[in-house]
């Protein structure tokens, strides 16, 4: 389902007479006039109403002699909330997107030529330019101190600061004067 799919089905069922019918319709399958006697609504209530439920996707129909019947759609209602807002996966690689262009927006904004310019105040735009230094540490290297403010001296006068943050983020983990990668 997409994303405007699963808010027309939320909204849909967003009603007292449309619950009522989808209790019935979880019952056996009906007709509207055998709804509307049920539920002490008019047939063209209950008509608009299955109207509603059928664009949403669910209830569907079938013509049965005489009179058109109507039921439930089961498989989307065995769906939890939970699996219902996350069943659109493409929405999750746009944000994954937008996620990864605001990250290189910030990289580019306080590096230039491969130098920090500056370190952030916002804590999230200071962890984006933190996780970017850590690119120069090797995973699992074990590293001193003077090893450590010698890498970031490459980017920034201010290694002192710079370790310090990496070490309060989590990303440079300290044991004994020894610094390894912790991502």
């Amino acid at each position: 389902m997409t994303q405007d799919q699963i808010i027309q089905l939320l909204k849909c069922m967003a009603d007292k007479s449309r619950i009522q019918i989808v209790k019935n319709l979880l019952q056996e399958p009906m007709y509207v006039e055998l709804l509307a006697q049920r539920l002490e609504l008019t047939p063209p209530t209950v008509s608009f109403h299955l109207k509603k439920l059928m664009d949403a996707g669910l209830v569907q129909s079938s013509k049965e002699q005489y009179y058109v019947v109507y039921s439930l759609q089961k498989d989307l209602l065995n769906n939890t909330l939970l699996e219902l807002i996350t069943m659109d996966s493409s929405e999750q690689e746009i944000q994954v997107e937008r996620e990864e262009k605001y990250r290189e927006k910030i990289v580019k904004s306080f590096f230039h030529l491969g130098k920090l310019t500056q370190i952030p105040v916002q804590t999230e735009k200071r962890r984006i330019v933190l996780l970017e230094l850590a690119k120069a540490f090797e995973s699992g290297k074990v590293y001193t101190e003077k090893e450590v403010n010698l890498l970031i001296a490459d980017y920034h006068d201010d290694f002192c600061t710079i370790r310090k943050y990496m070490v309060s983020e989590g990303i440079l983990e300290r044991n004994n004067g020894a610094y390894t990668l912790h991502l």
